[in-house]
């Protein structure tokens, strides 16, 4: 999917600080959301969070994947991003994610249980 196509509004708002929402589906249950920060790579269309790898969410993804959708929301403007989900363990692409959280957010605190959820965006909603 090719984001950048979505224009400059839609790539602004994805990197202004906001806080999103990630929902995964736990079986049998209401889905889990969480807060997270987020960041979104308009040339690839991969949004991607970064956790430990112990959390729920993690864990919902697992090593199989899953659907999710990632939410933000600045008043009238919103986006829900919808994809599948990986978890990805490898240093090379958590280190990626890291500077990429950095530069929408702050320096994430140190962690070596830390893992990314990436996650291929195949549809966009939204009002931006």
């Amino acid at each position: 999917m090719n984001l950048a196509e979505l224009g400059e509004g839609f790539a602004a708002f994805w990197q202004e600080r906001h806080l999103c929402t990630l929902a995964t589906a736990r079986p049998g249950l209401p889905p889990h959301v969480v807060p997270v920060g987020a960041t979104l790579d308009l040339d690839s269309g991969t949004a991607r969070v970064i956790t430990s790898g112990t959390s729920v969410k993690a864990r919902l993804v697992g090593e199989q994947g899953a659907l999710v959708s990632l939410s933000q929301v600045d008043g009238r403007r919103w986006s829900t991003l919808e994809g599948r989900a990986v978890v990805r363990t490898e240093p090379e692409q958590v280190a990626d994610a890291e500077r990429r959280y950095a530069a929408r957010y702050k320096p994430p605190r140190p962690n070596p249980r830390r893992v990314v959820v990436e996650i291929q965006v195949t549809r966009v909603l939204g009002n931006v």
